[in-house]
């Protein structure tokens, strides 16, 4: 009698922002690490609230001017790390269409509705889809319409979704799991957290990822 191989239990918590183009990245790298290793895990994904911008006001800012105040980057490095993002996107199958004219929004309502798709079961694929509206078809993710529409695409209800972002009812919780994070010591995302012991900050390449999980196996 032969018995099924059963994955290793791995929980991932992820603590990111949807126009945090890093998490992203590094979403795609833990996939690809995880690709390597096939059958090897039983994954379970979370993905957790981080404003990179919380006090970015509704209308949002240019780019260029937002990382310039932000991080006094001039335009010319920031057109080299949207290039060599973009190349990396590429390579991992990832799409980003930077423009001169892009605006940084505010993400608070973005978070509300990615509770609530947690509790639909549907968090992942609205998260995906979300930093795909952002970075692929420039879409405003602070916008209420947009944020419904991109619920309705994985299978969400757009009036529920609606209904979710006019009575701010996850609003409170939300920030609470922001405050909790920020109390961990997570004040840069992408921020992972396997099996709520092994923290890995940053976006590492997936051969990073592949150490850690190699790691967690020996040590289940």
């Amino acid at each position: 009698m032969t018995g099924q191989h059963q994955g290793i239990p791995l929980r991932v918590d992820i603590v990111s922002d949807v126009v945090c183009p890093w998490c992203i990245i590094g979403y795609k790298q833990l996939q690809k690490a995880l690709s390597m290793m096939p059958g090897e895990f039983e994954v379970s994904l979370n993905w957790h609230p981080f404003e990179l911008n919380p006090q970015m006001p509704s209308q949002g800012q240019n780019l260029r001017e937002h990382l310039q105040q932000k991080y006094g980057a001039g335009p010319e490095q920031g057109r080299a790390v949207r290039e060599r993002l973009t190349a990396l996107g590429q390579s991992l199958g990832f799409y980003f269409d930077y423009h001169d004219e892009m605006r940084m929004v505010n993400t608070f309502r973005a978070h509300q509705l990615l509770h609530w798709a947690q509790t639909q079961g549907r968090q992942t694929e609205l998260k995906l889809a979300l930093f795909e509206a952002f970075f692929s078809q420039r879409e405003d993710v602070s916008d209420l319409d947009v944020l419904a529409h991109t619920a309705k695409t994985v299978g969400l209800d757009q009036v529920e979704a609606l209904a979710v972002l006019g009575d701010d009812r996850y609003a409170a919780v939300v920030r609470a799991e922001q405050q909790h994070w920020l109390e961990r010591d997570v004040h840069a995302v992408p921020t992972f957290l396997f099996n709520g012991k092994y923290p890995v900050p940053g976006a590492q390449d997936a051969e990073t990822f592949v150490r850690i999980l190699n790691k967690i196996r020996t040590r289940s």
